[in-house]
């Protein structure tokens, strides 16, 4: 006696995606909220997606969910790319400008200046100032702002510089 005989195929079917999906290792990627950028930023940053390096600080390009030409993303646990994010509020403080907020502070390396922020959670976020575009980089946990942030940010540098002009970016 065949079972699957009088069984509808779409039953079949979904049971097997739903055992599948189970077993993904998909789950291990990272997952971003992608950025909405008006017309001339998602212009430039797409630009910047098409100059990306496949390595960075010696990780494979392991682009985050959903995939974007506004997010990237190197190894596991992820160094996250995000391109036309709003701007900061730090980026504005006071406080930070003279160098009193402790989590925060200004800085540029190679030709591309960058805010630094301690989130709360003690991981560390860059992103560009002084660019018509704003890009934040996110190092995930366990990775220093000082050693493993600056070789991140000295590759990076480059791509910025060819996609991402210098300029005031847009307000939102």
């Amino acid at each position: 006696m065949n079972i699957f005989r009088r069984r509808p195929l779409g039953l079949l079917a979904s049971a097997l995606l739903i055992t599948v999906a189970g077993c993904s290792t998909a789950d291990d990627g990272a997952t971003v909220a992608v950025p909405g950028p008006d017309a001339k930023t998602a212009t430039v940053c797409r630009d910047l997606h098409r100059v990306l390096p496949r390595k960075l600080d010696g990780r494979e390009r392991a682009d985050p969910e959903p995939r974007s030409a506004y997010t990237a993303g190197w190894g596991n646990p992820a160094i996250i790319l995000r391109c036309g994010v709003v701007r900061p509020p730090k980026m504005v403080d006071p406080k930070v400008a003279e160098g009193g907020d402790p989590d925060a502070v200004a800085g540029g390396v190679n030709g591309v200046d960058w805010l630094m922020e301690k989130q709360g959670d003690g991981t560390w976020r860059f992103t560009t100032a002084n660019r018509v575009a704003y890009v934040q980089v996110s190092l995930p946990e366990g990775m220093s702002a000082q050693e493993e942030g600056t070789a991140v940010l000295t590759d990076l540098a480059p791509c910025v510089k060819k996609a991402i002009p210098k300029g005031i970016a847009s307000m939102r």
